[in-house]
């Protein structure tokens, strides 16, 4: 029996559709959610969300949030959530070289480094779950 899926963010309804599982980060480690779950409220820390439905497997890179576990369906309300197959891995990387180069030069500057160290986090998770799809393509469960 699957579960309903649905990943919002402030702008978007990131993902909805049935699913057979989730995992994701929370804020003390990975959690899991299978059918028929308790009903739970927890933080969602940084880290990558992965989706089975059928034989297959999807992946976001989300950060922050909450997760809400309800007996009709598990709602994931994230800061950010990119879908693997829609980053752009160049970006990414961009985007962490210009996160390290504010905070070297925040550090004479007095720029605000904890932005600065956040975007390098969310640059570095970005380029983790958008390599690990380019390594692994498309996960199908046989």
């Amino acid at each position: 029996m699957p579960i309903q899926l649905e990943i919002v963010t402030p702008e978007r309804l990131a993902y909805s559709d049935t699913v057979d599982s989730v995992v994701l980060p929370g804020s003390e480690g990975e959690l899991g959610v299978l059918p028929h779950h308790a009903p739970l409220v927890a933080m969602l820390g940084v880290g990558e969300l992965r989706i089975r439905k059928g034989g297959s497997e999807e992946s976001f890179a989300i950060a922050g949030g909450f997760l809400q576990v309800r007996p009709d369906k598990v709602v994931v309300m994230a800061e950010t959530a990119d879908l693997s197959s829609d980053i752009d891995l160049e970006k990414a990387q961009e985007a962490r070289r210009e996160a390290e180069r504010a905070i070297e030069g925040g550090y004479h500057e007095g720029a605000d480094l904890s932005a600065a160290r956040a975007a390098l986090q969310q640059a570095l998770l970005r380029i983790r779950v958008a390599e690990r799809r380019h390594r692994e393509g498309p996960r199908r469960r046989g």
